[in-house]
């Protein structure tokens, strides 16, 4: 049977919002999308709150779906792309915060009120796909039922907002607290939410710092299990910050098998040891390609590299996760391999599994 997008907005009529209206006659369903028998789609929210209330409605939408013959695979993403907030009462705009200032003198380290971990997910070198992983572990560890917290620390380079499928400015009632955004059960926040895209960040060092300050002492984490960090590349501002501040778990560092990376690699890790964060493994990332067609498998950046370097250091090799390009066109789309039930998934699945199994999440 070929499914068409007709058939697939018949059955998205039947399923209702909770003010009784379906998902068509609402108008909320964007980007529809029917490959074969691949279906994908966009639920937009009118706000954040509604998009954590429509958690149902997700779910119903892809089990009609999925009941439906002909029907394999069912993508969707719940977007909020509303309002920032609501005003308060009286009608007047709520007041703007600014993200980038001077930090405020700080005794010790700290972490976020609510906040039980904090694992800095880091790299030496940029490219090795360690916000992918950052995104993706989030996800897997919100499937394991953690309550999970995601901040893309990664000033000059947000990928966050892309990669997770949201992109409105985050609201502040009081013009002091933020209020995160959230997708696929994680709590988010980024730099990225607060500047236009596009737009280049100008810092120096002291505006990092406070940027960095601000995004995890005045967001409203809530009470989390588990916040993921996306590092920066390298070992700059942003990392020292953190490592001096904040009282953090411990680090994940992420490198493909080649030299150039490993190398980089490295430096991060003695950072962290220099500043007494311990390092808690190494993930090994575009470990290995498998051919779509053939089926060979083939090690382009190298093989065992990251093995023998965390072997070296006496740190676990916790993942070795695949060059898969379903990882590359999922991330640009909004929704983690991890968001979904496939053999792609399965590596972070189980990469949560050892943190949460380890007291780490």
């Amino acid at each position: 049977m070929t499914i068409t997008q007709d058939d697939i907005t018949a059955v998205l009529r039947q399923v209702r919002l909770p003010d009784g209206s379906s998902l068509v006659e609402a108008d909320r369903i964007r980007a529809l999308s029917v490959t074969g028998g691949k279906v994908s789609f966009v639920i937009e929210a009118p706000d954040a709150a509604a998009a954590r209330d429509w958690t149902a409605v997700e779910a119903e939408a892809k089990a009609r779906l999925l009941a439906l013959e002909g029907v394999e695979t069912v993508s969707v993403v719940t977007t909020a792309h509303g309002p920032a907030g609501r005003a308060p009462a009286g009608g007047s705009t709520p007041p703007d915060l600014k993200i980038g200032r001077h930090p405020t003198p700080q005794q010790g380290k700290t972490k976020p009120a609510g906040v039980r971990n904090v694992i800095a997910i880091a790299s030496g070198k940029g490219g090795v796909g360690k916000s992918t992983v950052a995104a993706n572990l989030a996800v897997a560890l919100a499937r394991l039922g953690r309550r999970v917290g995601l901040l893309d620390a990664d000033i000059y380079g947000p990928s966050q907002p892309r990669m997770m499928g949201v992109n409105r400015r985050p609201a502040s009632p009081d013009g002091k607290t933020i209020e995160p955004l959230h997708a696929h059960g994680v709590t988010l926040m980024s730099i990225g939410f607060m500047i236009p895209d596009g737009e280049a960040v100008v810092w120096r060092g002291p505006m990092l710092m406070g940027a960095m300050q601000q995004m995890l002492g005045q967001v409203a984490w809530g009470e989390l299990d588990v916040l993921l960090i996306d590092m920066p590349p390298g070992t700059g501002d942003v990392q020292l910050t953190l490592g001096q501040k904040t009282e953090l778990t411990g680090a994940l560092v992420v490198s493909t098998p080649q030299d150039v990376a490993l190398i980089d690699a490295r430096r991060g890790i003695s950072m962290f040891q220099k500043l007494n964060v311990p390092v808690l493994g190494l993930i090994e990332n575009m470990s290995t390609y498998v051919c779509p067609n053939c089926g060979h498998e083939a090690h382009i950046f190298g093989h065992g590299g990251v093995a023998a370097e965390a072997e070296a250091l006496g740190v676990p090799l916790l993942a070795q996760l695949p060059l898969a390009l379903e990882a590359r066109v999922s991330g640009d789309e909004g929704r983690p391999v991890a968001a979904d039930d496939g053999p792609l998934a399965e590596p972070y699945l189980q990469l949560a599994d050892r943190l949460v199994k380890g007291g780490l999440a």
